[in-house]
């Protein structure tokens, strides 16, 4: 494995000068916002606590603040200037990744801004403590990129305890120079979740399509949770560059592309067997619920003037894809004071 990182001077994330769509705000397409909120009982009245589940989008954030405190749609989204939240240089305003997940008490005076502001500030506080400081600051990378890592392997892990490994994938492919080559960055440009990412999905012209641009994404992909983090950080020592989840329960690492192949092959074949009853009016591809991840060679990758490679390497275009399918782990609600 190459270990030739560059000084952290050199190190960037990538600008943020184009759409972002995937972009922070972004609700999962098709999907209606759940929102998790612990009321008096009182059918009428505004509820007392608003749930942020870990992996949540900033749009779903968006849209439960709305909901919580009765406002319109869009309400929230639009208070983002008012809000004078305190973000990050890299993160542009754009507060995805640093809605923190926890419970939030509403208080009477609650306003979308207090809100928000509670949830960078929580933050804040997780992301400024040891051992993620103190992470950061020993490895070529600055909290902001450990955070988008970390939104990652939230929505890439299928298990907790996979979430060290999935970090450990991307870690190794950001060092041998290799695209990482996620769905869940694509599903992020394209504001869905799915299984099913398609040939024409990876020649996306987004700077969140990461089987063309080398590198981190701009930005987060979601609002990460404190495990998450922690592996992003931390993750195990071990040389894996491929991941399937083959079953539920059943994540498989490996080095080899061969193996991963074999991995795939037996997803293919399971995947295959419960989606073949819909198939009928799909493409071949849709018809098989086949993963990009099983196609011949990876999509090359382009060299974009937004997008700046974490590790300057030479790009091995035969990578395929290990992506799995995004599970949320379930949230352990803090409780968190509002002003």
């Amino acid at each position: 494995m190459q270990t030739n990182t560059p000084p952290r001077s050199t190190i960037r994330l990538t600008r943020r000068g184009k759409v972002a769509l995937i972009a922070t705000g972004a609700v999962v397409a098709a999907t209606a916002v759940a929102v998790p909120l612990l009321s008096t009982g009182d059918g009428d009245a505004r509820p007392t606590s608003l749930v942020v589940p870990e992996g949540w989008r900033s749009g779903q954030v968006y849209a439960a603040v709305d909901k919580a405190l009765r406002v319109p749609a869009g309400t929230t989204k639009k208070s983002l200037a008012k809000a004078h939240l305190k973000l990050p240089v890299d993160a542009r305003g754009n507060p995805e990744g640093y809605l923190f997940p926890a419970t939030y008490p509403i208080g009477e005076k609650a306003t979308p801004e207090s809100l928000l502001t509670s949830m960078v500030d929580t933050a804040n506080k997780k992301f400024g403590r040891a051992p993620v400081a103190a992470g950061a600051q020993h490895s070529p990378m600055n909290v902001y990129q450990a955070v988008t890592i970390a939104s990652i392997v939230q929505a890439e892990a299928a298990t907790e305890a996979d979430m060290g490994k999935v970090a450990r994938v991307v870690h190794n492919r950001l060092e041998r120079g290799m695209p990482l080559q996620m769905d869940s960055t694509i599903n992020y440009a394209l504001n869905r979740s799915t299984l099913n990412t398609g040939e024409a999905d990876t020649r996306l012209d987004s700077p969140y399509n990461s089987y063309r641009r080398m590198g981190l994404p701009p930005t987060p992909i979601a609002n990460p949770g404190e495990e998450a983090l922690r592996a992003a950080i931390n993750p195990p020592p071990g040389n894996w560059l491929y991941f399937v989840t083959v079953k539920p329960g059943d994540t498989r690492f490996t080095a080899d592309y061969e193996e991963h192949q074999r991995n795939v092959a037996e997803f293919n074949r399971r995947h295959h067997k419960s989606a073949a009853p819909a198939a009928s009016s799909a493409s071949p591809r849709e018809a098989s619920s086949t993963p990009l991840r099983t196609a011949s060679p990876a999509v090359t990758p382009v060299a974009s003037p937004t997008v700046s490679p974490v590790v300057s390497a030479a790009v091995t275009p035969t990578v395929t894809p290990a992506v799995t399918p995004t599970v949320t782990p379930t949230v352990t609600p803090t409780v968190i004071p509002t002003n």
